[in-house]
Parts: structure tokens; sequence; C-alpha cells
């Protein structure tokens, strides 16, 4: 994983996308004179695998669920009303 500040992206950009899509290389992106970290750019489907991995807090690691497709609940039930 590669840093890299916005001039720097501003004038690179095109080899940046070119380096993320051909090699899944992965780029933090800094901001101002504190190089302060704002954002990442990773390949499109690298993100598709992290919104579909989701952790609890505390149960980190301990366990697991799966929801079935025909699975059903009304804002109601769920909230108990």
């Amino acid at each position: 994983m590669q840093t890299i500040q916005v001039a720097e992206l501003k004038s690179h950009f095109s080899d940046v996308l070119k380096s993320i899509k051909n090699e899944g290389e992965q780029f933090i992106i800094e901001y101002g004179k504190q190089h302060e970290k704002v954002a990442m750019l990773i390949p499109y489907d690298k993100n598709i695998e992290i919104q579909n991995q989701r952790e609890f807090g505390l149960y980190k690691g301990k366990g697991g669920f799966s929801i079935k497709d025909d699975f059903e609940m009304s804002d109601e039930e769920l909230l108990g009303i």
C-alpha cells in the first residue's frame, strides 16, 4: 500500500488508476503539510469483498451468522412494537 499526496495524485491520476486496475495497488491519499490521511483508493472488486465482511465489536472472530433469502421482518417486529 502506497501513500500519495493530493498534488502528486492530481498530476499522476491516470497512472495511479492504471496501477490500481492492473496491479491491484492500493493508495492512501494524504492532504496538507501535516500529511493527514483522508482517503483510500482501492480496486473496485476489493471494495465489494470488504462490504460483504462485517465484524461485530466484542464478538470479533468468535462466531458468525447467516440470514436465509426468504427471511422477512417488519420494522415494527424488529423494534418490538
